[in-house]
């Protein structure tokens, strides 16, 4: 069976070349940038020169037998270890690179890449998210949950099928021990190497499974903080386990944990055959009467379901960041709140081309009508083309 291969990339390929009896400085001074963009080195020129000669050293180690390159990288260590040093066998398996927002990240990510495309490995793909590095807390744990979702639909939808496995012998500790909680749920096989070692060690895919019934305990929450950060006044918010969340400052947003228990269960919870009751938890969002409660449920196709609750909750979450929330949902890319020609009747994007959500404000609250096609909506409404 094809392997989804996730490869964390850290930055040893370049310390690796550093001899630490002579430049112990150069290791020092890698250190304290290991964190800088690719515009911040480029400020400071010894960092320059101290990367483009271990880059070199990199490049030059990796033209040598296996002993060697296993040698040059963590990385490489992890991936020969995988295929018993016979990298053929992994011609037809694809190879997810995760690097960290960094220059030292990204040109790591890059050599490894040349070094299995030379290797006639071609399906090949590197990934990161903006600003994602331990340069702080809020970077690193940003970072990873911006990956989440993104891994999740690779595994799930992109990948479904394949053997899953989780490289987790290079990168950072962090990311290790973040990434090997998301492979307890997504990944059939963990690898690491032992100390000092060639010898892979496997874990094998765990029964893990969360518990639905809490989650849906507090689904509102959950998804409208997947959207962004809430108020920290939003008594809801406050009620979802202190695990599940982080606190910045007055505001409220999932934490690695919410935001990997959400993105588990998402997907059953906003296609089940109840609205999500977002009017209930925000004031200035109404349901009214059932007329969309019954477009609902005449929707068969569940990401058709999943795709207009995602809607709802970007505009709940609109009306409860925004003391004006309506202007709020006109200026949004993607709602995109507007009039029908000659009525009072507004409605908001679901899809991009096919599908709208009518709707009406009455004194700055936003009242939800009829979903579906605009066919569907002009005959509902009664009003004319």
């Amino acid at each position: 069976m094809q392997r989804l291969v996730i490869t964390t990339v850290g930055t040893s390929l370049l310390t690796n070349q550093i001899d630490r009896e002579c430049e112990n400085s150069d290791y020092d001074r890698l250190l304290e940038t290991a964190n800088y963009s690719d515009e911040e080195v480029l400020l400071y020129e010894d960092v320059v020169e101290i990367m483009g000669e271990l880059k070199v050293r990199a490049e030059t180690k990796l033209k040598g037998n296996i002993d060697d390159i296993r040698k040059a990288c963590a990385e490489l260590n992890g991936i020969y270890g995988l295929y018993n040093n016979d990298l053929k066998d992994a011609y037809s398996d694809y190879h997810l690179l995760i690097h960290t927002d960094t220059a030292q990240g990204r040109d790591c990510a890059k050599i490894l890449m040349k070094f299995l495309t030379d290797k006639e490995i071609k399906n090949i793909e590197i990934l990161c998210s903006e600003n994602f590095s331990t340069a702080s807390n809020d970077n690193f744990l940003i970072g990873i949950s911006q990956l989440i979702p993104i891994l999740k639909n690779k595994i799930t939808q992109d990948y479904k099928g394949y053997t899953i496995c989780f490289n987790l012998v290079g990168g950072f500790k962090a990311m290790q021990g973040y990434f090997n909680t998301i492979g307890m749920l997504y990944a059939d096989e963990i690898i690491y190497i032992f100390e000092e070692s060639t010898e892979i060690l496997t874990i094998p895919k765990l029964p893990v499974q969360i518990d639905i019934s809490q989650v849906e305990a507090h689904e509102v929450a959950l998804a409208v903080m997947d959207v962004g950060k809430v108020p920290i006044s939003w008594q809801v918010a406050n009620q979802v386990p202190k695990d599940w969340v982080t606190r910045t400052g007055t505001e409220l947003t999932l934490s690695i944990w919410g935001k990997l228990i959400w993105n588990e269960c998402k997907d059953k919870l906003l296609s089940k055959d109840k609205l999500l009751n977002f009017p209930k938890f925000v004031s200035k969002l109404n349901y009214q009467k059932d007329y969309l409660q019954k477009d609902y449920e005449n929707t068969t196709d569940t990401r058709i379901r999943i795709r207009l609750q995602e809607k709802l909750a970007r505009a709940a979450y609109l009306l409860l960041k925004y003391r004006d929330g309506i202007a709020a949902l006109k200026d949004d890319d993607i709602l995109r709140l507007r009039k029908y020609e000659g009525v009072e009747i507004e409605h908001i994007n679901i899809t991009k081309k096919e599908l709208r959500l009518s709707c009406e404000v009455i004194n700055n609250d936003l009242y939800l009508r009829y979903f579906g096609t605009h066919e569907h909506i002009y005959k509902k409404e009664g009003m004319k083309k």
